[in-house]
C-alpha cells in the first residue's frame, strides 16, 4: 500500500505493507534512525517519537496508520542550535551508553511541554540500563525551572 507521512519537517512517500511498524518505517525504509529498536514490544521506550505532538512507541504504531506529523529526536534540533531538552541532556550528563537517550528525550520533552507534575511517574515508560535516571530527571527539572523564567 501506499503511504504518506510528514517526518521531522519533511513529507514521505513509501509503497510497503500495511502492516510495518512506525519504527521500521522510519529506520529501514526512511533511514531516520535516532528511535532505536529496544525491546520491539512496547516496554522500553527507546523508539519513542511524537505524533502530532503526542509520545508514542513507534514500535507498537503501524505507520498505515498514522496521519498527523512525526518528530523524531533527529527533527528537534535547529540546525546546530540544540533543544533546550537535548542541551540539558548533555549539561546534566544525562547519558551513558546512549541507547535510549533519543526515547528518554523525546518523552522529557513532552513531559514539559505537557507540565507534568510528576517527571518520574511520566518518565516511568522509558527505560535506562545505565541507571542515569537521577540526571534525566535533573535534565528535565533544569529546562522546566529556564521555562518557569521566560
Amino acid at each position: 500500500m501506499d503511504i504518506s507521512l510528514e517526518v521531522n519537517g519533511k513529507a514521505e512517500q513509501l509503497r510497503m505493507d500495511p502492516g510495518v511498524t512506525l519504527l521500521d518505517a522510519l529506520r529501514e525504509r526512511l533511514g531516520v534512525t535516532g528511535p532505536k529498536k529496544g525491546c520491539d514490544r512496547g516496554q522500553c521506550g527507546a523508539c519513542t517519537v511524537h505524533v502530532g505532538g503526542r509520545p508514542v512507541l513507534s514500535c507498537l504504531t503501524l505507520a498505515a496508520t498514522v496521519r498527523e506529523p512525526v518528530i523524531t529526536v533527529d527533527g528537534l534540533a535547529d540546525g546546530d542550535e540544540l533543544h533546550p531538552v537535548q542541551r540539558a541532556f548533555v549539561e546534566q550528563d544525562a547519558l551513558q551508553c546512549g541507547f535510549c537517550t533519543s526515547g528518554q528525550i523525546m518523552s522529557a520533552v513532552a513531559a514539559v511541554e505537557q507540565g507534568v507534575a510528576d517527571v518520574r511517574e511520566f518518565m516511568s515508560g522509558n527505560l535506562c540500563r545505565c541507571a542515569a535516571y537521577p540526571n534525566i530527571v535533573a535534565a528535565i527539572e533544569q529546562v522546566r525551572r529556564a521555562d518557569a523564567s521566560l
